[in-house]
């Protein structure tokens, strides 16, 4: 390949070995989640809720980085399966604020060891690496 396209090789992008990563991080979420019917977006939409109990669309879609289209749909879903509750909010109307049912905190035990078996299932990495990984990914996305 000429000298001027060499930006152009899969091997001089820093996307590919992320996307890559990301890919394979999720697939092995897959096991652990689909037993419970859960996808991995969903999973983080719970871990969300777990923590907060509640929290405005707007909200989770900033945490997630995730844009309306993407939740929407998710949380429709997750309502009709009674995970979660969406309701207008008092102050603003325009506001959607969904909040977690029981049967969602339940399903919180059943995912509670999720991230041990995940690390026990080994990392390449050691937890120092993965500990400066993780501050350069968040540097990455909040540049």
């Amino acid at each position: 390949m000429a000298q001027e396209y060499e930006q152009l090789k899969l091997e001089n992008q820093l996307c590919f070995p992320m996307y890559a990563c990301a890919r394979k991080i999720v697939n092995a979420y897959t096991p652990y989640l689909k037993p419970l019917g859960l996808t991995y977006t969903q999973y983080i939409v719970f871990m969300v809720l777990w923590e907060k109990e509640s929290v405005n669309v707007g909200q989770l879609g900033e945490i997630l980085r995730l844009d309306a289209g993407t939740l929407t749909p998710l949380l429709k879903r997750l309502e009709q399966e009674g995970y979660v509750t969406r309701r207008r909010s008092a102050e603003d109307e325009r506001i959607t604020v969904v909040s977690i049912t029981e049967k969602a905190e339940a399903l919180k035990e059943q995912c509670k060891d999720i991230p041990l078996a995940l690390a026990r299932e080994g990392s390449p990495l050691s937890a120092e690496e993965a500990k400066e990984l993780y501050g350069l990914l968040y540097r990455f996305l909040d540049g």
